[in-house]
Formats: structure tokens, C-alpha cells, sequence
């Protein structure tokens, strides 16, 4: 797993910044990313993917102790789809 301290840490020396520098924009480009997806805005970044709000509908649902049917809440998630090059990259 990679953290977002060891991004920054890669970031920091391949662009000669200090960690601390790093870590500021590392976090600010996740920060970004929340913030259009709390507005419902699709973020794209070329050759690397889309991150978007998928709506789910209410269903209804079994809890498996019971097997009893339950109402599951209508939400929102964040999704994510590779771009073309990174999926390449993933497979070849």
C-alpha cells in the first residue's frame, strides 16, 4: 500500500522540493478531488482516469442473520475509471 506521506516523499525528491512542500500539494490535489465530487462534478485527469458520483437508488435488502427484509438508503459513492494508458499499463 502506498501512503500519501510516501507519494509526497517520492514527489519531494523527484521535483527537488522539501517533504513538507510535497505533502502540501499531495493533499491539496486530493482535497480538489473531494471537493469536485462533493459538488457533483466529474474530475478528469488525462491518461490516468475519472473519478465520479455514482447515485444508488433505495432497495431493499436481506440482513443475513435474520433473512429478514430491510430497506437499504438511497447514497451517493465516489467512483473511479482508469484511463486508456493505465489500464495498458496495468495489463501490459
Amino acid at each position: 500500500m502506498t501512503t500519501t506521506n510516501e507519494i509526497a516523499d517520492k514527489i519531494a525528491s523527484e521535483q527537488n522540493l522539501t517533504k513538507a512542500q510535497a505533502k502540501t500539494i499531495v493533499e491539496s490535489v486530493f482535497k480538489q478531488i473531494a471537493d469536485a465530487a462533493q459538488a457533483g462534478v466529474e474530475t478528469s485527469i488525462p491518461s490516468f482516469g475519472k473519478f465520479k458520483v455514482k447515485e444508488t437508488a433505495e432497495r431493499d435488502g436481506r440482513n443475513p442473520a435474520t433473512g429478514a427484509t430491510i430497506k437499504i438508503a438511497a447514497s451517493k459513492k465516489l467512483t473511479f475509471a482508469a484511463g486508456k494508458s493505465l489500464k495498458d499499463a496495468l495489463n501490459g
